[in-house]
């Protein structure tokens, strides 16, 4: 090698060997030398790759060597390319290329910092991926929760409706604004959800007398015990805990649904026992139990059993999961106790309160800051000024920005009036003129840069109509519209659209 040549080559920041056809190192540089420093003196000339990689190994220098794709497990040809983990915790990695005469020059240089941001990188790929996983699955499990009080409000409307007396009426209507309060503390509890993963508020930890959860408890719940054939009873305490009463409640309403939904025969039981300075809240059922092996693993997101074992205690669901969630929230210890056929208790530990600290006051509760609609932008297609001011103060409510359009006859000059591009339409069927909202939804998308779905609301319940705009794509809500029912079907159509049928 040439004078001039054979300086720079010494001289590379990297280390950088030549080895013979026949696979002998002919010379490194300094770089190359100092690396492999797994000798008494210089590394020998005439040796080779292999053994050059073996007796770093075997000296303690290298803990760890990775052959790169295609590479002959004898490591015999200095060509291929190999990664080495070097016990001072660097990590180089080894290149070879063959030259004209079929010499080999190996360049080995410190990846370290490119294999460590590659893994830093991917650990946060994987949490920001199980974290989106995680939100997703947690709204579809609100919405199934939510489904329990909606479906108590349904039955109740019809016995309010068939009431034979005053004093039945009354109580219906009672059990109805309960129902509608669950409802609501539900929504509530989430929205706390969404506050603490941004960082944004801590649990609402208020005192309160644990009588006002297990009164609830059993409004939400005796009708469904009742038709199943078993028997809800309440043990009533009058003692004041300290908890965030949304969460607290959110965690036993799952216990006491799994308890109704895995027992056939006999009764649930909701009561409390004092230990020391905490209450401990339990729910026991004489249902299907559970296998002791499961005792750890039921809490577990989207746990399920083997299908022999479902069909012998069904399917837990993912109730425990957001119970458990809840529960490290605002640090309140579950237990659970169950035995194979004869039954399960889930009980929570909550600490003692003096009852003359409490506070009656709600948690506060801002959709604006940690609501999932925050960001998005809902164009209301509503000729009726006050019909569209009360939607258009929901929606603002849950941190929804609102958009809309006051002349239906030139469509294309009101699109371009819109300050940004709607995530989603609310539409009512009939607009002034006779105009069919359908009509106009469709013009604007024809419009939009980006074309987004909508929602059409009616007072009309004609059965051939529901089913034509349906047909059309678009869900339908009957007039009045609920909130709770309108946040089920935007939320479906904006993060799950494969759960509604007509846009699917």
């Amino acid at each position: 090698m040439g004078t001039e040549l054979g300086k720079a080559f010494l001289c590379i920041r990297h280390g950088v060997a030549l080895w013979s056809n026949k696979n002998e190192l002919r010379v490194c540089n300094d770089a190359f030398e100092k690396r492999f420093d797994c000798f008494c003196g210089p590394i020998p000339k005439g040796i080779s790759l292999s053994r050059l990689v073996e007796r770093a190994e075997q000296t303690g220098l290298v803990v760890h060597n990775e052959a790169g794709d295609g590479a002959e497990t004898s490591a015999s040809n200095c060509s291929l390319e190999r990664t080495l983990f070097f016990s001072d915790g660097t990590i180089w990695k080894l290149e070879g290329w063959e030259t004209d005469d079929d010499s080999v020059i190996t360049l080995c240089r410190d990846v370290t910092d490119e294999v460590r941001n590659a893994q830093v990188l991917e650990r946060a790929t994987e949490t920001a991926l199980q974290a989106d996983r995680t939100k997703s699955r947690f709204l579809r499990a609100a919405n199934h929760d939510l489904r329990q009080p909606l479906a108590s409000l349904k039955i109740l409307i019809y016995n309010c409706i068939s009431a034979r007396s005053e004093e039945e009426r009354e109580q219906a209507l009672h059990a109805m604004d309960v129902s509608v309060s669950i409802m609501e503390d539900l929504l509530g509890a989430l929205l706390n959800i969404g506050q603490l993963d941004a960082g944004r508020i801590t649990p609402n930890i208020q005192t309160f007398q644990a009588s006002s959860i297990l009164e609830r408890l059993r409004l939400q719940f005796d009708h469904q015990a009742r038709e199943k054939g078993i028997e809800l009873k309440v043990v009533p305490s009058k003692i004041a805990i300290e908890s965030d009463r949304a969460l607290l409640e959110r965690i036993l309403a799952n216990f006491v649904g799994n308890a109704i939904r895995y027992t056939d025969v006999g009764r649930v039981l909701i009561g409390c026992r004092r230990y020391g300075t905490k209450l401990r809240i339990s729910v026991l059922d004489t249902g299907c139990g559970i296998d002791p092996q499961f005792h750890e693993t039921i809490f577990d997101e989207f746990f399920r059993v083997t299908d022999e074992q479902r069909e012998r205690q069904h399917s837990l669901g993912l109730g425990l999961n957001i119970a458990k969630r809840l529960a490290e929230i605002i640090k309140h210890p579950i237990n659970v106790a169950s035995t194979l056929g004869k039954g399960s208790t889930f009980s929570i530990d909550v600490p003692i309160g003096n009852i003359l600290h409490s506070n009656l006051g709600e948690p506060e509760i801002s959709e604006r800051i940690g609501g999932e609609f925050v960001g998005l932008s809902c164009l209301i297609l509503e000729d009726d000024i006050h019909l569209r001011d009360a939607l258009s103060a929901l929606l603002d409510r849950w941190g929804i920005t609102v958009l809309t359009i006051d002349s239906f006859e030139d469509v294309e000059a009101a699109v371009r009036s819109l300050k940004e591009q709607p995530d989603i339409i609310i539409s009512d069927y009939r607009l002034r003129g006779g105009v069919q909202g359908t009509d106009v939804v469709g013009r604007i998308n024809d419009l939009l840069e980006k074309p987004c779905p909508a929602i059409v609301v009616t007072a009309d319940t004609s059965p051939p109509l529901i089913e034509s705009i349906r047909a059309q794509g678009y869900p339908v809500l009957i007039k009045p519209v609920s909130p709770p029912g309108l946040r089920i079907v935007m939320h479906n159509i904006l993060f799950e659209p494969e759960f509604v049928p007509e846009i699917s």
